[in-house]
C-alpha cells in the first residue's frame, strides 16, 4: 500500500506508491477513515465541508494533489447517495420522481455535468494560487449573503440555481471542493428550504462526482482505490446521524449555520492562500 504520509506520488501505480517496503498500517486506514466520518457528518448535515476540508488536509498529511481529489470525489459519490436515500427517509427532502425537490436536484445535476467535465482539463493548467483564492473569495460571499439574508423569504429563480451549479461544478471538477458551500447556499439565495437544499445538493453533487470521476479515469489518471475506500467506508457510516440531525434542527437556525460555515470555509481558504504566497 501507499506510505503514510506517502512518498512522492509515481502516477504509474494505481494505489500511489512508489516503494514496495513502505505501507500503511491499519491504523493508519482506520485514522482517515475517521475523519472521512468527522467531515461527511458535517457535510451530510450542512451541505458543506467534506472536499473543502478533507482535500486539504490530506495534502498536509502528504498525499499527492492527483492522487487525492479522485479519491474524495470517488468516497464522496458515494456519501452523497446515501445522504440522498436517508434525507429522503427522515423526510427531510421529497426526492420522489416528479417533485419540487427532485427536479431543482437533476437540473442542477444535469447542468452541471458539463462544468465539472471542464474543470478536470483545466485543473493541469491552472495556477493553486488563482484557482484557491477564486474558490475562497466566491464561497465567502455566498455565506455572507446568505446571512445578511437570512430572515427574508426569496421567490424561486430557476436562472440563479442554474447559475451558482455550474460554477459550484466547475469548482469540484477542479479541486475536489468548493460544490456544496455554493449549491447549498446558493439554492437558499434563489427561495429553497435550508432543509430541502442540503438534500438537494447531495443528489446533485452525486451526479456531478460521478461526471468528474470518470473524465479522470478516460483522461488516463490512475484512482488510488485504497484510499479512496478507506474514506468510502467513513463516510458511509456517518449519512444516517447527519440526516436525522436536520430532521430535528429549525430551517431557519439551518440557515444561520449555513451561512457561518460557508463564510468561515471562503475565509479560511483565502488566509491560506494568501500565506502561502
Amino acid at each position: 500500500g501507499p506510505c503514510f504520509p506517502p512518498a512522492p506520488w509515481n502516477p504509474r501505480s494505481s494505489f500511489g506508491r512508489n516503494s514496495p517496503v513502505c505501507t500503511m498500517t491499519f491504523l493508519d486506514y482506520v485514522s482517515i477513515s475517521t475523519l472521512a466520518f468527522a467531515l461527511e457528518l458535517v457535510d451530510a448535515a450542512f451541505g458543506m465541508g467534506y472536499g473543502t476540508i478533507l482535500t486539504p488536509a490530506l495534502l498536509v498529511l502528504g498525499f499527492d494533489a492527483l492522487q487525492v481529489v479522485p479519491a474524495v470525489i470517488a468516497s464522496q459519490l458515494v456519501g452523497d447517495f446515501l445522504a440522498v436515500f436517508f434525507h429522503h427517509q427522515f423526510k427531510n427532502v421529497n426526492m420522489s420522481v416528479g417533485s419540487k425537490d427532485f427536479k431543482v436536484g437533476s437540473a442542477l445535476a444535469v447542468f452541471g455535468l458539463l462544468g465539472s467535465v471542464v474543470a478536470v482539463f483545466f485543473a493541469l493548467k491552472i495556477s493553486k494560487f488563482a484557482l484557491n483564492l477564486y474558490i475562497g473569495t466566491l464561497v465567502a460571499v455566498v455565506g455572507i449573503v446568505v446571512l445578511v439574508t437570512h430572515e427574508k423569504d426569496r421567490d424561486f429563480s430557476w436562472l440563479r440555481l442554474l447559475f451558482l451549479g455550474s460554477i459550484a461544478s466547475f469548482n469540484k471538477g477542479l479541486s475536489g471542493g468548493g460544490y456544496g458551500p455554493i449549491v447549498t447556499g446558493g439554492q437558499i439565495l434563489t427561495g429553497v428550504d435550508a432543509r430541502a437544499a442540503i438534500g438537494i445538493t447531495s443528489l446533485a453533487e452525486g451526479v456531478t462526482c460521478i461526471a468528474a470521476l470518470l473524465t479522470y479515469l478516460l483522461y488516463g489518471k490512475p484512482i488510488d482505490w485504497l484510499l479512496g475506500i478507506a474514506l468510502a467506508i467513513g463516510v458511509a457510516f456517518s449519512t444516517p446521524l447527519a440526516a436525522l440531525i436536520v430532521r430535528k434542527l429549525e430551517s431557519k437556525y439551518l440557515k444561520l449555520i449555513i451561512g457561518g460555515m460557508t463564510i468561515v470555509l471562503g475565509t479560511l481558504t483565502v488566509f491560506k492562500t494568501i500565506r502561502i504566497l
